[in-house]
C-alpha cells in the first residue's frame, strides 16, 4: 500500500525535466535563455534565498544561460552595508557578479535588523527601487521574482508586464498562509496582503513551490501552472563527517540558523535546562528573538553557548563536533506542515544525527531518509530524546542514508536541471501564442 501511495506521489510531482529524462532528451540543452531574477537578498550575502539562487546560477550559467539580477545592495542581515562598495554594490549601478552574472542594485533603508517594522520600511523601498532597476536591463525572455519578502513579489509583477514577459513566482514559504498563521493579519475577512499575494499567484505565468504539500495548496486554489523545485544543496560541496565518538561524556547538540518566531527555540533552551550539565547545546546565528533566548538561557542557568554567524570551514568544524543537529519549525502554524526548513538538507549530508522538531512533510522527509527523530514540540520530549541518546551514543550513527535521499531528490544540479526545463516550456509556449 505505501509503495503504491508513494508511486502516485511520484506521478503528481512529474516535472518537465523528469518527463524529458525518461524520454531520452537532454535536459536543458534548448537555445540559451536571458533570465530576470528579482530577489531581496543576493551575493555577497549570506542568506537562504542567496544559498539557492547562487547555486542555482551556477548551473544556468553552465548551460550558457544570460542571468540578469536585480537585488538591494548589500545589507543583511545588520540592516547597513558593512561590506565593501566593491562587494556590496551601488544602487543603480551594474555589477559583475561571481558566476558571470549581472547584478543591478537598488537603494535600501539602513535599519537595526531587529526592527520588524523598519525591516518591512526598507523591503517597500528597496522593492520599489527595484522597479526602475529592472527596467534599465534589456528585455529578458521570462522575470522569475522570489518571495518573501512580499514587496518584491509586486515589484516582479510589475516589471513582468511592462516588458510582456512570462512571470514566474516562486514561494519559498507558505505564503499568504503564513502571515496569518504569525498573526500579521487576522480576521475572517481577507487582508489586503492576502489579496495581493493571491492575485499575483493567480495572474502569474508559473508559481514555483519548494514542497509539494504547498505546492497542492496553490492547485486547489486555483493556480494552475505550479511546479515543485525544491529546496537543496550541491552535495559535492558537503563533506561526509565520521560518526561521534563513542566515549563522550558531554553530548552536543547544535542549532545552526535564524533566531526567529518561525522556530520558536525557546523549547530546546528549556529543553537543555532540563537535561543539565551533561549536554551542551550550541546555539549559532542571529534573529529578532535571540536577545530573548539569551535572557531565558540565562534565567533558567540553561547549557547553552551563543556563537555569532559562522561561515565557510568554521561552520563545518561546527557541524564536525556535534552529536545530534535541530532543525525546529514551531507545530502550532499549519502552514509549516507543507514547510521544510532549508537546513534540513544539509544536516541530512553530513552524517549527522537530526533532532527533527518539525512536522508535516519536514517530519515525513526525516523518517524516510533515517536519518535522525522526529520529537513533539515539548521541552520535555527534546530532553527525554537527549537523554536516550546520551546513554546509547550507537543512535547517533546516522550513516549516509540522509546524504543518499538527498542525492535523489535535492542535489541541486538535478533541481537546476528541472528548474530550466520548467522555464524553456514555459518560454517555448508563450512564443506559440
Amino acid at each position: 500500500m505505501l509503495d503504491k501511495v508513494r508511486a502516485q506521489k511520484r506521478a503528481a510531482t512529474r516535472t518537465p525535466a523528469k518527463d524529458a529524462e525518461s524520454s531520452g532528451r537532454p535536459a536543458g540543452r534548448g537555445k540559451p535563455l536571458r533570465i530576470m531574477l528579482m530577489i531581496h537578498s543576493y551575493w555577497p550575502e549570506n542568506s537562504p534565498p542567496q544559498r539557492r539562487w547562487t547555486t542555482l546560477i551556477r548551473e544556468f550559467r553552465k548551460a550558457n544561460w544570460n542571468v540578469e539580477v536585480v537585488a538591494p545592495v548589500a545589507h543583511f542581515p545588520l540592516g547597513k552595508r558593512t561590506l565593501p562598495t566593491s562587494l556590496a554594490g551601488r544602487p543603480f549601478r551594474g555589477q559583475q557578479g561571481p558566476l558571470g552574472e549581472s547584478i543591478k542594485r537598488a537603494p535600501y533603508i539602513p535599519h537595526s535588523g531587529n526592527s520588524h517594522v523598519a525591516r518591512l520600511m526598507d523591503q517597500l523601498v528597496s522593492a520599489a527601487m527595484s522597479v526602475p532597476a529592472g527596467l534599465m536591463w534589456r528585455k529578458s525572455e521570462v522575470v522569475i521574482v522570489t518571495a518573501p519578502s512580499l514587496p518584491i513579489m509586486v515589484a516582479g509583477y510589475i516589471v513582468a508586464k511592462a516588458r510582456r514577459v512570462p512571470l514566474i513566482v516562486e514561494m519559498r514559504d507558505a505564503w499568504p498562509d503564513l502571515a496569518r498563521d504569525a498573526r500579521i493579519v487576522k480576521g475572517s475577512v481577507k487582508s489586503l496582503v492576502e489579496r495581493v499575494v493571491e492575485a499575483i499567484q493567480l495572474r502569474a505565468d508559473m508559481v514555483v513551490s519548494v514542497t509539494e504539500g504547498f505546492a497542492e495548496t496553490l492547485r486547489a486554489r486555483g493556480v494552475k501552472n505550479v511546479v515543485t523545485v525544491s529546496n537543496g544543496l550541491d552535495l559535492d560541496s558537503v563533506p561526509v563527517f565520521d560518526p561521534p565518538p563513542m566515549d563522550r561524556e558531554i553530548f552536543e547538540a547544535l542549532y545552526l540558523g535564524n533566531h526567529g518566531e518561525s522556530q520558536r527555540l525557546d523549547v530546546v533552551i528549556r529543553a537543555s535546562a532540563l537535561v543539565g550539565d551533561s549536554m551542551v547545546l550550541h546555539m549559532v546565528g542571529h534573529g529578532t528573538q535571540r536577545p530573548g533566548l539569551m535572557e531565558l538561557a540565562a534565567e533558567l542557568n540553561a547549557p547553552v553557548i551563543f556563537h555569532d554567524s559562522l561561515h565557510g570551514k568554521d561552520v563545518l568544524d561546527r557541524y564536525e563536533k556535534a552529536d545530534t543537529c535541530i532543525v525546529s519549525l514551531r507545530d502550532d502554524w499549519k502552514s509549516f506542515e507543507a514547510t521544510v526548513p532549508s537546513k534540513t538538507y544539509e544536516v541530512m549530508s553530513i552524517g549527522r544525527h537530526v533532532t527533527a522538531v518539525v512536522r508535516g512533510e519536514a517530519a515525513r522527509i526525516v523518517k524516510e531518509a533515517e536519518c535522525g527523530d522526529v520529537v513533539a514540540w515539548k521541552a520535555e520530549a527534546i530532553a527525554q530524546l537527549w537523554r536516550e541518546l546520551a546513554a546509547d551514543r550507537s543512535r547517533l550513527q546516522a550513516g549516509t542514508s540522509g546524504r543518499e535521499w538527498v542525492r535523489k531528490n535535492a542535489n541541486y544540479p538535478m533541481l537546476a536541471t528541472q528548474y530550466m526545463e520548467a522555464i524553456e516550456g514555459l518560454v517555448r509556449e508563450r512564443s506559440a501564442v
